[in-house]
């Protein structure tokens, strides 16, 4: 699954967020609004990584979510 299909999908999409980045709150996610940079910044901050980590953890979740 592409990004572009999981922010057209934003509202399905937010649980399968919220389980990868229990972090995140709900307020989190309305702002995020399906925005690859925001998330990217979210987990950077709420969780400490780098934004080279992010952009890995988030590759990752696009490719777990292709496979179902």
């Amino acid at each position: 699954m592409n990004w572009d299909q999981i922010e057209g999908n934003w509202k399905e999409m937010k649980g399968k967020v919220k389980e990868r980045w229990g972090k995140l709150t709900d307020d989190d996610l309305d702002v995020i609004r399906g925005k690859r940079d925001q998330l990217s910044g979210r987990i950077q901050k709420v969780y400490g990584k780098t934004r080279e980590d992010a952009e890995k953890e988030i590759e990752t979740f696009c490719h777990a979510c292709s496979r179902g």
